[in-house]
């Protein structure tokens, strides 16, 4: 079984500045975080190889600084990890991203499934995940909180997906991409041994050329999102707060909402 992991590495703080020639985050120098949800997807690829064996592997696209949530993915227990890196890949939309996640996961070519989170918390778009499963035409489960079967050898897989109303359960072929939400698992603490391996361990490196990729394609040039502009919202203005017994002040409430015609 080869599980391959897609994860992004993101500000820890929410005090992020923005360049204002490309209207991109500036990440350089900032501390930085695996991406809460990915954290999840690094687990369950795990906890699949503790169960059917075999590897897992970890790739994201950053600066040389991502460098460091690859290692953190494999103190955890992923056998290998590649960062794909390169200025050309630098102001990557999520059209472009999925793009280059995509190259890569055509490179290592023989995977049974790929487990992203469900979405970063930097952009929130949860449109990555989906954009690589279809470039690389493969299905795609979204929000998964549970794998109730999986079956490798007969390529099938059934999971529950999570919705606003309740669950959905859905099975598929394999190879499939996953995204995965918070309930399906608890990710595990690094252990000392894999803190030792994952400090000696040897991350290649890939750039444009390594992945095959068309240079149209990625970065600033391959994402048509367009930022029109950027601005700090006005704080928002304090609310009134409505005392009393709670018969009363529910009344007082219902009243204020009918004289704003919010209902």
């Amino acid at each position: 079984m080869h599980a391959i992991v897609c994860i992004k590495q993101v500000p820890e703080s929410p005090n992020v500045g923005i360049d204002p020639s490309t209207n991109t985050l500036i990440r350089e120098g900032i501390p930085s975080i695996i991406n809460p949800f990915d954290m999840y997807a690094i687990e369950e690829a795990l906890l699949l190889k503790d169960k059917f064996g075999g590897k897992v592997t970890v790739l994201t696209m950053g600066p040389p600084q991502a460098v460091e949530a690859l290692r953190e993915a494999i103190a955890m227990g992923a056998d290998e990890a590649l960062l794909l890196s390169d200025k050309a890949f630098a102001g990557a939309d999520t059209w472009a991203t999925s793009y280059t996640l995509a190259k890569a996961v055509e490179k290592i070519a023989e995977y049974d499934i790929v487990f992203c989170g469900k979405q970063a918390i930097d952009g929130d778009t949860a449109q990555v995940g989906p954009g690589v499963a279809r470039r690389l035409g493969i299905p795609q489960l979204t929000y998964v909180s549970k794998i109730r079967e999986i079956d490798i050898e007969g390529e099938r897989i059934v999971v529950e997906r999570m919705l606003e109303a309740g669950k959905e359960v859905v099975e598929s072929k394999l190879p499939a991409l996953l995204t995965v939400v918070k309930d399906i698992n608890q990710p595990r603490f690094r252990s000392l041994m894999g803190i030792r391996r994952a400090s000696q361990a040897e991350i290649p490196v890939l750039g444009p050329a390594d992945l095959g990729c068309e240079e149209e394609k990625i970065g600033l040039a391959g994402s048509p999102t367009e930022v029109v502009k950027i601005f700090t919202p006005e704080p928002r203005k304090g609310g009134q707060v409505l005392e009393g017994e709670p018969e009363e002040t529910c009344v007082l409430l219902i009243e204020k909402i009918m004289d704003a015609k919010i209902l």
